[in-house]
């Protein structure tokens, strides 16, 4: 084969290789959109009925197989999300955006990615079990609840194991009080 040839073969296969990555690319930019909470769902990681309880949920649908895990509280949603089996797995993460919804029962419309959220840690304010992280699409938002409510404002990338365990000593099953489910 001549030089000529092989170049242009050669910058052919390229075009081709190029071309169907970027396709590729496309359709995995492309995230899924959240799923609202029926009535009967259970949380992937404790099996409690979501709606029985107050405070944002969590929703992790995993982009290739778009397979949706629910979570009763943004706590477990961490959990499971922060396990090192599911830490380098491509998920969409949704929580509630708790300045678009109320705490009692959160409406499926106030929905927000979880990656660009504001958590405020170690607040007064209990979910499923005690102690949950309350989430919020500004960060503005996120100051305003912890002036009212204390704990700590942190971005969803600075979340670790150890801050879902803020506050469990402190209010222990103090969140389940009062529940009438």
């Amino acid at each position: 084969m001549n030089r000529s040839k092989l170049n242009w073969l050669l910058a052919a296969l390229a075009a081709i290789t190029l071309t169907s990555c970027s396709g590729n690319e496309e359709q995995t930019m492309a995230k899924p959109e959240p799923v609202h909470f029926e009535s009967g769902d259970e949380c992937h990681v404790c099996g409690m009925v979501i709606s029985n309880f107050p405070g944002p949920k969590g929703e992790a649908i995993t982009e290739k197989e778009q397979h949706v895990r629910k979570f009763c509280s943004t706590k477990d949603m961490f959990a499971w999300m922060l396990q090192p089996e599911n830490e380098n797995r491509d998920h969409t993460l949704y929580v509630h955006d708790m300045t678009q919804t109320e705490w009692e029962h959160p409406d499926d419309t106030a929905l927000i990615d979880a990656r660009d959220a504001f958590f405020v840690v170690g607040s007064d304010r209990s979910g499923a079990m005690g102690p949950t992280l309350a989430s919020f699409a500004t960060e503005e938002a996120a100051h305003g609840f912890m002036m009212e409510h204390g704990g700590e404002v942190l971005k969803y990338s600075s979340i670790t194991m150890e801050h879902l365990n803020t506050g469990m000593a402190k209010h222990g099953m103090d969140g389940m009080d009062g529940m009438d489910h």
